[in-house]
């Protein structure tokens, strides 16, 4: 347990990258941070349905207007912020559905005309995280050089491990990775997975898309986070490379969140005869 009191709030430094992958021309990922609120927003539109993009940009929208409001000036206590936290996911839920039906109905569509999409979040306030997701976009964790899942995957694929019915190593080539059980916009309801954890100095958080974890395997995760802590920016520029260079199948995109005590040190570029000359 750290040492550090309750109301001591810690700094973030935060990287972001999105990339369409190898095989699709339209990323219909979305990204959002906001650094003073300390809360990351990632979301991937839901392949099969229509418009994936619109749903994912919903998402992030909706999100971060919601909590940027709710939270200006006031609630420091964790549970009002997990409270808050849901509402706000339901809230995107209902509009990303909403937004389905309307299209339905200009076009007389059905089933097919649903949208869909994922979301993994994170919001820090003082020296704790709430961490929200629906679907089979991830939450990672790297504290003590040590990699950790802190999301349990909403898709059909999990649910064969957790009965038995696949191994992991057959998953990992299953035709069903994609199949996500619950997604924001898919119904009028939706059940959010909300969970509260200390957060320490030093901590790494990622959250990603599915195409960083179908093509990354968390061993390699791990090894890009330890080597590259110091330079989040290219950490994040190297986990992509790494998806597209196995396969790039799908859009990827990462969010990466460093804790410290203090903020980052500022970095001054120095001109060409004052590095020549150790100036």
């Amino acid at each position: 347990m750290s040492n550090k009191p309750l109301n001591t709030p810690l700094f973030l430094e935060i990287a972001t990258k999105t990339d369409p992958g190898l095989m699709r021309s339209l990323n219909e990922d979305s990204i959002a941070t906001v650094n003073d609120l300390g809360l990351l927003v990632l979301s991937d539109g839901m392949g099969g349905y229509q418009s994936g993009d619109v749903a994912s940009k919903l998402t992030t929208q909706v999100i971060v207007e919601g909590l940027t409001q709710g939270l200006q000036g006031k609630l420091n206590h964790s549970s009002d912020v997990a409270a808050m936290v849901k509402d706000v996911v339901k809230r995107a839920n209902r509009a990303i559905f909403m937004e389905g039906e309307r299209r339905a109905q200009r076009t007389h569509g059905s089933q097919e005309q649903m949208m869909g999409s994922t979301l993994a979040l994170l919001l820090f306030r003082n020296n704790h995280v709430t961490l929200a997701h629906v679907g089979d976009s991830r939450i990672y964790r790297l504290r003590q050089s040590q990699l950790e899942l802190l999301t349990h995957d909403h898709s059909l694929l999990q649910e064969q491990i957790d009965q038995g019915m696949l191994s992991t190593e057959a998953a990992a080539t299953s035709h069903n990775r994609h199949l996500v059980t619950r997604g924001l916009g898919l119904e009028s309801e939706v059940d959010v997975s909300v969970s509260e954890s200390e957060a320490l100095p030093g901590d790494i958080y990622l959250l990603c898309s599915d195409g960083l974890n179908d093509m990354v395997d968390n061993a390699d995760i791990q090894l890009v986070l330890n080597s590259l802590q110091s330079n989040l920016p290219l950490a994040a520029r190297q986990l992509v490379m790494i998806a597209n260079d196995n396969g790039g199948e799908d859009n990827v995109s990462v969010i990466l969140a460093k804790t410290g005590n203090h903020p980052p040190p500022i970095v001054k570029k120095q001109g060409f005869f004052a590095r020549l000359f150790g100036g």
